[in-house]
């Protein structure tokens, strides 16, 4: 029995380093998109959120390699020891090699990806001394302002300032390939800031509480963003657009806010003219109160004659 055991061994040990081999000729990229990125968004703008993608893809495959790993020696078993007469088998018998092999092995696999996981975790919370762009988060009921700063800090300028309205959704417009911090503050009750794309999300807590993070965008585009915390009747309808634009296009737009451009006329100074001045992936809420609403028959909440059309 000893050759034949140490040929399943041996046979064991090939087949683990031939799975890396098959593997490491494949980029994640690849494996995920192969396999619907295993229920993970693929969609990500930010280093941050393919940083975290490629976590989730590689902790997938090394769980599927034990699971398979596992599932194959449990057949094994089951086929080679099945029952083969009414004696009992020995019950005293053990191997030593094989339990401390089954004790160890799942700490350090455990081990493994906690170690990842708290280097991804550690890049995506990672602050630097000097990001390119600073932006402060306002939440309050029921929509956001995004002020540009020329520093870090409560005590940083304002330099432009964008406020969005019942009857215009706010746009926070960005560079890519600059770092950018986001520091977040409320002016009444708990806000979450959230653009689905970054895959990450952060509170925007009222008082001293200053939550910070920081991104750097990769993709052009314009995305919606959403407050992601209950925070009151109109919660589901406070969105805001997010446009990411080259660096060149980005300096425009600021420069031009600088001069007292409006978010509409900066838009404009950088190609995007007519409808495209405003949001395009989500429109303002109509602030009517339907008939019977709150027990009042034809009211209409302030800021009636909100436009319905897209991004106005």
């Amino acid at each position: 029995m000893r050759p034949r055991a140490a040929v399943r061994i041996a046979g064991l040990g090939l087949a683990g380093p031939a799975l890396l081999v098959l593997l490491s000729g494949c980029s994640v990229n690849g494996i995920g998109d192969a396999f619907s990125h295993f229920g993970w968004p693929s969609n990500g703008i930010s280093l941050q959120a393919h940083r975290m993608y490629d976590l989730w893809i590689a902790s997938v495959i090394a769980a599927l390699v034990v699971g398979i790993f596992v599932w194959g020696l449990i057949f094994w078993c089951i086929i080679r020891y099945r029952k083969r007469g009414d004696e009992l088998p020995v019950q005293t018998r053990f191997n030593m090699p094989m339990e401390v092999l089954y004790t160890v092995t799942p700490v350090l696999i455990v081990a493994v990806l906690f170690y990842y996981t708290a280097i991804v975790q550690t890049d995506v919370d990672k602050l630097t001394k000097n990001p390119d762009q600073v932006v402060e988060v306002v939440a309050f009921k029921w929509n956001w302002q995004f002020n540009y700063r020329d520093g870090l800090g409560e005590e940083a300028n304002t330099v432009a300032s964008t406020v969005g309205s019942s009857d215009i959704i706010p746009i926070l417009v960005l560079p890519t390939g600059e770092k950018i911090r986001f520091e977040e503050t409320s002016k009444d009750v708990i806000h979450s800031f959230w653009v689905p794309e970054l895959l990450f999300k952060r509170d925007v807590f009222p008082g001293n509480v200053r939550n910070q993070f920081e991104v750097t965008l990769d993709r052009e585009g314009r995305y919606v963003g959403r407050c992601a915390e209950l925070c009151g009747t109109y919660h589901a309808f406070m969105n805001f657009e997010l446009v990411v634009v080259s660096p060149e296009k980005f300096d425009q737009y600021l420069t031009a806010r600088k001069n007292g451009a409006t978010t509409q006329e900066g838009m404009e100074a950088i190609g995007f003219t007519g409808d495209k001045a405003y949001a395009t992936t989500t429109q303002p809420f109509n602030t009517r109160r339907q008939q019977h609403s709150w027990n009042q028959t034809n009211s209409v909440a302030a800021g009636a004659g909100a436009v319905a059309t897209t991004g106005k």
